[in-house]
């Protein structure tokens, strides 16, 4: 997903995150401003949908607008949780877990 919160604050002419706080302060959001600051300064992990409800509101934009799918590429996709045969057919085998030879792992404890 593509986090577009900054171009989205942009085009209301608010570039900075103590803006931003300002902005959500006049609809009744009152976030912290390291959240704030978390949001604007890359993609967060999660985001709760209220305050999605309230950062649109406050920008008067969509969450499509918020939110861009983008196509997976490279890490995180299917290829590579899969290997292929050597025999030359080209169907996908999926990867198994083993079996640790060694026993299961017990943590000792602190002292």
């Amino acid at each position: 997903m593509k986090w577009n919160l900054r171009w989205i604050a942009a085009r209301r002419d608010i570039w900075r995150p103590t803006d931003l706080l300002a902005a959500f302060r006049e609809v009744g959001f009152n976030p912290s401003l390291s959240k704030v600051a978390a949001l604007w300064g890359g993609v967060p992990v999660t985001v709760r949908l209220y305050d999605l409800d309230r950062i649109c509101q406050t920008l008067g934009c969509t969450v499509a607008d918020l939110l861009e799918a983008e196509p997976l590429t490279g890490h995180g996709s299917t290829e590579q949780l899969e290997t292929r045969t050597a025999v030359g057919d080209d169907r996908p085998v999926p990867v198994r877990p083993t079996v640790r030879k060694d026993g299961p792992r017990r943590l000792s404890p602190p002292n």
